[in-house]
């Protein structure tokens, strides 16, 4: 009788099962944010008593400034605690988009939309396909900001789970569109403004938000294989076949056939869907519409419209779920619809607690300084390690990956690190929207693994929906393979891209141009000359 041998997993599907059963022994996540916080108090600490200090560069209209690390066990740190604990919570940054959002797509998840939507669209078409069309969407979500995280994300997972996939799957390669290649898309986003504007700010002249727009199209593209290589030939083997446990969320009837009602309903929200969109459109497109910018007129820069694009998602989600719910009489009144927002509300109570914890973990590095500290003295190491070409160039990209897993708001790193950064690359010959497009790299590939994510703790309650066991093990096991890879390629894309001398954007190139004023590349040779940043020890 021969026995049944057992089939060796390759050495990184070890290493990521590996890396899932640590992070999974870890507590709870919620308690997890609680002693995270605790240590970053006692760090704190010790940074302030051995006077970690750095200098912060000048900025727009920002003067150079001394930033010392704060103690959180001080007697004023203690009492910041104390007083800042309910405002801590409330300005949590995704709170108020997540609950906003969920209004309107509670309503749609209740009254059966989307199973309705994801049946008819997604039933029997390829599975390979499917993996396509999520990373696609995701990535084009990144239009809206934050709002993919909170949509796309939970579709993702839904959409493999509906043509027979495991969901956890559907969930990463969402989660790796949205978040790992936030930077990549075919349309302008709200961060090619912000981060232009930056740059701007620093070199004293006109820096387009099209200045990154042909290398990251391109890189849209680059990305959405990249993601189909992974999620089919890493995370799906590794997963395996989905069997759902009896305490999983799932809606059972998601791989059944539509209805005749169901068919009604669709149509119905199709109808209440274009109403909604002709009514966005009348308040939008005239000119002096309140919707745009009051000085330039525009759409995007500055406008209301940019900063309204949470509750108009949450509109553009609500409208067709009542025409549906009309249609297949699971609303009868206006009772139904605020009862369906209650409902779905109520299965956030676990993302409220942990909310709670990861927004007074992440104030706290935030008042420290400590993560201005790591910036700043990174920056300087950098800087002082004498490299230039595409040595220089790489290193950039990884220690903005490494400070990304710290400080995870691209706008604030970005002010951080722009000032030292871009005039140094352009006394080395360097287009300042070629350090901003090297940045950018860098400050998405490592959003998916960090706990510091502010949505990180919303990921791990939609993972929780399918499998109760998962855990922050779970997320970073299964995000790794597309954040290392990730960085890899999109690097080498870069590279690629760099000796081609193509230019980056519309208005962005890579080297300077010949026709750029001498005094500004005095300017910038000038302060890169300055003397070396202080140690974190002094």
């Amino acid at each position: 009788m021969s026995k049944t041998t057992k089939i060796k997993k390759p050495l990184f599907q070890r290493f990521l099962d590996g890396v899932e059963v640590a992070g999974n022994k870890l507590p709870n996540p919620a308690v997890l944010f609680a002693i995270l916080a605790v240590i970053v108090m006692i760090i704190s600490h010790i940074a302030y008593k051995m006077g970690a200090s750095v200098i912060m560069p000048a900025y727009g209209n920002m003067a150079e400034k001394s930033v010392e690390a704060f103690s959180l066990l001080s007697a004023e740190g203690v009492a910041w605690m104390f007083t800042n604990v309910v405002k801590n919570f409330v300005g949590f940054a995704p709170l108020g988009i997540i609950l906003v959002v969920m209004l309107g797509v509670g309503v749609a998840e209740n009254v059966g939309l989307f199973s309705a939507l994801l049946r008819k669209t997604m039933l029997g078409a390829s599975k390979k396909r499917v993996t396509i069309y999520v990373i696609t969407v995701a990535l084009i979500s990144n239009v809206a900001s934050d709002v993919g995280y909170v949509v796309v994300i939970p579709l993702g997972a839904a959409i493999f789970y509906a043509v027979g996939r495991h969901p956890l799957a559907g969930l990463a390669a969402a989660f790796f569109g949205v978040s790992g290649g936030f930077a990549a898309n075919v349309i302008l986003s709200t961060s090619d403004f912000l981060l232009s504007g930056i740059t701007e700010q620093v070199v004293g002249y006109e820096i387009l938000a099209t200045s990154n727009w042909y290398f990251l199209g391109a890189s849209f593209f680059v990305l959405i294989a990249l993601g189909y290589y992974i999620t089919e030939k890493i995370i799906v083997p590794r997963l395996g076949e989905y069997k759902a446990g009896a305490d999983a969320e799932i809606d059972t009837n998601i791989a059944e056939p539509i209805s005749a009602e169901e068919r009604k309903g669709l149509k119905y929200a199709g109808w209440y869907f274009l109403g909604m969109i002709i009514l966005l459109l009348a308040l939008i497109l005239p000119p002096g519409s309140p919707m745009r910018n009051p000085e330039t007129g525009s759409l995007l820069q500055g406008a209301p419209f940019m900063k309204a694009l949470v509750p108009i998602i949450m509109l553009l989600f609500l409208a067709p779920a009542i025409g549906y719910g009309i249609a297949v009489k699971k609303i009868k009144n206006s009772k139904d619809v605020v009862t369906a927002m209650t409902k779905s509300l109520q299965t956030m109570g676990s993302y409220m607690v942990l909310a709670f914890f990861a927004a007074q973990f992440i104030e706290y590095f935030k008042v420290s300084h400590l993560g201005d500290i790591l910036a700043v003295n990174g920056a300087d190491f950098l800087v002082n390690i004498g490299f230039t070409g595409i040595p220089l160039i790489l290193s950039f990209i990884v220690l903005t990956a490494f400070l990304n897993i710290f400080i995870g708001s691209a706008a604030a790193k970005w002010a951080m690190m722009a000032p030292i950064f871009v005039p140094m690359f352009m006394g080395l010959g360097y287009d300042p929207t070629f350090t901003q497009v090297a940045y950018r790299i860098g400050a998405s590939c490592t959003n998916i693994i960090t706990p510091l994510l502010p949505y990180f703790a919303l990921i791990l309650v939609f993972a929780q929906k399918y499998d109760k066991k998962a855990s922050i093990g779970t997320i970073i096991s299964l995000m790794l393979p597309y954040s290392l890879l990730a960085l890899l390629v999109w690097s080498a894309f870069l590279v690629i891209w760099y000796f081609t001398g193509l230019p980056i954007g519309l208005g962005g190139q890579i080297f300077l141009p010949e026709i750029l004023s001498p005094e500004v590349i005095s300017v910038c040779t000038d302060a890169i000359a300055v003397p070396a940043l202080p140690e974190i020890i002094p």
